[in-house]
């Protein structure tokens, strides 16, 4: 047995045992956390006990979650190469629950939200040789390491404290409807999920209605039902599962097939982002720290996605892992957050400069950026511009309008 003390002032207490869990690499381990504090989810962990139950194996494991997140200086999103509990989730479509015929998922389970993205990426896998060599360049992978990231730092919980959602306390899988960034999250896994099945990806004529809570009518639970709501996020979607379906018969070369395949990509990403804003009642759940950081990620959107960036497995996972592991408080401060690593420090500073710069230009600093990255050699060199000054802290924040006006003038 052992003690280890963690940076959020959890005692972690894992102990060798006979319990089968979810993960092989973490099989044979029981978990006890005990804190002083109350601020985040998966605080106060009750301990397991050996019992062969489906039930009491998610816990464990759900425990185990819990303790890797404290016992890293930054979040944990990854386990054994994949996302965590990437193993729990369905690996084809006939493994999603079944009503009248119809596959009937429910996006407000985390594992089964989690499944819709990998059934994607498995079924765009195919069409995306040109991506690299890499088994996992498909730039769907950061979608599902940004919702792991939302689980283990607390944010898909019930805000309100209304419910146990999302609590060890009540069900450590459930994602809050009132949660605003597991609505945010809806628009980008919900709708190209439907639009995915819509144009073929899981098979000719697979048909889809997802689940929704008792009572909760704000979301769309099908393909038509979003189209009618939302035509420009379906169009947008549908434009890019059908450009690669299309895109094994362009005579590109495969730098721009991949370019042109990545701008449709975000085009979709950032129409279902900007669709979101129809979540911002639940915004009021929050600490305006919160909120304010919240505005700063969707802003970092933009440069992202001017860029054309590919989000593989690897390199979202560089980007997503120094996000701030907890909800933020009121009179958080970034960078001198007692609690937060100093990658997550260094990443809340940089997102609050490039809000506030492009903020003081009256939306200069985006559009400058949008200008700039015109060609594939500028979106190239914009993709190492955001690299360096998102990864590493000894980059000056004050070059990048240079840098921004020198790439536009080859434009």
């Amino acid at each position: 047995m052992f003690v280890r003390s963690l940076h959020h002032g959890i005692t972690c207490t894992c102990i060798c045992s006979a319990i089968p869990l979810c993960s092989e690499s973490i099989k044979g381990l029981s978990l006890v956390t005990r804190s002083q504090s109350r601020d985040h989810p998966l605080d106060s962990l009750p301990a397991c006990s050996p019992c062969s139950s489906a039930m009491l194996r998610l816990t464990a494991c759900c425990l185990l979650l819990a303790c890797a997140v404290y016992l890293s200086s930054s979040a944990v999103i990854m386990e054994n190469g994949a996302p965590i509990l990437w193993g729990q989730t369905a690996g084809q479509v006939t493994d999603l629950p079944i009503q009248n015929g119809m596959y009937n998922p429910d996006p407000w389970n985390f594992l089964q939200r989690l499944s819709m993205y990998r059934l994607m990426i498995t079924a765009t896998d195919p069409l995306m040789g040109y991506m690299g060599t890499s088994a996992t360049e498909n730039p769907m992978w950061g979608l599902p390491l940004q919702l792991v990231w939302m689980l283990t730092s607390g944010r898909l919980t019930d805000p309100t404290g209304a419910t146990t959602c999302g609590l060890q306390t009540g069900d450590p899988m459930c994602v809050s409807t009132s949660s605003w960034w597991g609505c945010v999250s809806y628009f980008v896994s919900a709708m190209p999920f439907l639009s995915a099945a819509k144009n073929d990806f899981f098979g000719e004529g697979v048909q889809v209605v997802l689940q929704v809570p008792a009572g909760v009518t704000e979301f769309c639970t099908t393909y038509d039902d979003c189209k009618s709501r939302y035509p420009d996020v379906m169009a947008k979607w549908d434009a890019f599962f059908q450009g690669l379906k299309n895109s094994d018969k362009s005579p590109l070369p495969d730098n721009e097939k991949k370019d042109a395949i990545l701008g449709l990509y975000w085009e979709a990403q950032m129409a279902s982002t900007y669709a979101s804003a129809a979540c911002s009642a639940k915004k009021s759940h929050y600490t305006s720290t919160e909120m304010s950081f919240a505005s700063s990620w969707l802003n970092s959107a933009e440069y992202v996605s001017a860029a054309r960036f590919q989000s593989s497995l690897e390199r979202s996972e560089k980007f997503i892992t120094p996000l701030p592991g907890r909800i933020l408080k009121d009179g958080d401060s970034a960078p001198n957050i007692a609690d937060l690593s100093a990658d997550e420090n260094h990443t809340l500073n940089v997102f609050t400069w490039m809000k506030n710069m492009n903020t003081i230009m009256g939306g200069g600093l985006v559009n400058m950026w949008r200008s700039a990255m015109c060609s594939v050699v500028t979106r190239e060199k914009g993709r190492e511009v955001l690299e360096q000054l998102l990864l590493d802290p000894a980059f000056a924040t004050g070059t990048v309008l240079s840098i921004i006006t020198s790439m536009a003038t080859s434009c």
